[in-house]
């Protein structure tokens, strides 16, 4: 059986602390692999070379991040092909009716980071209202402003945090929130047992009512037909003034162009995203376009 897998480069990796999820390391599965007498093939790239090695590839590992976009296109090409594994959460990147429609099985590791992003939500809300980052940047050029960092600088004790999507990442960011004494909103498809959100120390609320109340809305839910474009110039424009946005779920569930003028207008006080969409993000607009405060 011939696996290709597309992960990150190798160079981006200190040689001191290798990457498992980088296109050497392919996870640590290669030696285990090739040991059952599998080809494995490890790369990077997304295009002409990849195409090239699904000519005859029974399965194919990708990641959210480093994803492979697999369309009608590539998938005539690929004819053995009868496996796609996302290593991570979130197959939006798979066109699931192509895959069904040439026998194709998608799968994804559920749960896998789960942990992993819900702390990254915290930290990301708290570098927002703490205006860390423009700080930390003040510090780093010689410049000793308190008064002007301390002027958009907040607590977090106090506001209402909306949390969009109450899954597992939801309700794990949630509980850590819980130290924090906030007010906590979720809207979700399926509503917790008021045990379940007297555990989690949330509020359900209708979506308008949370993106009109909420001080920080943090986006955990997944890039679907019905989460597209979700946070559109209306939904944006509806958040209460000076208001933070989280997503670091997908970049399609924000309109892109709506979320830098809402940025730039100081209608939202500022944006902690990690997600682009394609992925990754060119490398001339990595950090420019999506601001993490004006």
């Amino acid at each position: 059986m011939k696996i290709v897998a597309v992960l990150y480069p190798a160079e981006q990796q200190n040689e001191d602390t290798p990457v498992l999820a980088s296109a050497d390391k392919i996870l640590g599965l290669r030696p285990f692999l090739e040991a059952q007498g599998h080809e494995v093939v490890g790369m990077s790239d997304t295009d002409a070379a990849l195409d090239a090695e699904l000519e005859d590839a029974e399965v194919l590992v990708t990641t959210p991040f480093w994803p492979v976009y697999l369309n009608e296109k590539r998938v005539e090409n690929a004819e053995r092909l009868k496996l796609v594994i996302t290593a991570g959460i979130g197959s939006d990147h798979i066109d699931e009716a192509v895959a069904e429609r040439h026998g194709i099985s998608v799968a994804e590791v559920t749960g896998s980071n789960v942990v992993s992003v819900a702390e990254h939500n915290v930290m990301q809300i708290l570098a927002l209202v703490r205006n860390m980052l423009p700080g930390h940047r003040q510090a780093v050029e010689g410049g000793w402003d308190i008064a002007k960092v301390s002027r958009d600088a907040h607590d977090l004790e106090g506001k209402t945090v909306g949390l969009v999507g109450l899954g597992a990442i939801g309700a794990r960011t949630a509980l850590r929130l819980k130290g924090f004494d906030v007010r906590a909103l979720y809207y979700a498809n399926h509503r917790r047992t008021p045990a379940e959100e007297a555990t989690l120390g949330v509020k359900y609320a209708r979506l308008d009512d949370l993106v009109a109340e909420s001080d920080v809305v943090c986006l955990a839910l997944p890039l679907m037909e019905g989460s597209k474009a979700l946070f559109g110039r209306e939904r944006l424009a509806a958040m209460k003034p000076g208001s933070w946005l989280v997503n670091t779920a997908r970049g399609g569930i924000v309109d892109t162009d709506a979320l830098v003028e809402a940025v730039e207008s100081g209608h939202l006080a500022g944006y902690a995203g990690d997600t682009w969409y394609p992925q990754p993000a060119p490398q001339t607009t990595r950090g420019g376009a999506c601001p993490v405060t004006p």
